[in-house]
């Protein structure tokens, strides 16, 4: 069994575990680990991409904070449930708080309607003071 991921060399799939031999380093993962960290990059990234497609921002920062709500109403263990994102766009000029939230989860509509519990939101338009 293998797994093509981008940019590495081929892992290897060995008595249960994956392994994974960069250049420098050797690092080994089990399967259910692998998946959970792949379901974590993937949604990550899905957040980011919808995010960049809908504000062309000028920053853009995508914090997955699942690991801080273990136990918590929500989580699951292969994680991709609790987000914050931190996102700097011209198309928030001019809106209220409110506004921006609900621009924001318009665009991450799918994604709060299906693995995604939680997400905190830091919208501000280029300029602007505060987190």
């Amino acid at each position: 069994m293998t797994l093509q991921l981008a940019g590495n060399p081929q892992p290897k799939f060995h008595s249960g575990v994956f392994e994974v031999r960069p250049p420098q380093a050797a690092y080994a993962i089990d399967g259910v680990r692998l998946r959970a960290l792949m379901a974590l990059m993937v949604m990550k990234d899905t957040i980011s991409n919808k995010l960049r497609e809908a504000f062309t921002p000028e920053s853009l920062q995508v914090v997955d904070e699942s690991h801080l709500h273990e136990g918590h109403a929500g989580h699951r263990p292969s994680g991709e449930t609790h987000f914050r994102v931190y996102i700097v766009s011209q198309a928030f000029k001019g809106k209220s708080r409110v506004d921006r939230h609900r621009m924001i989860n318009s665009a991450l509509a799918a994604e709060l309607a299906g693995s995604v519990h939680a997400l905190a939101i830091h919208a501000q338009a280029p300029g602007e003071g505060g987190t």
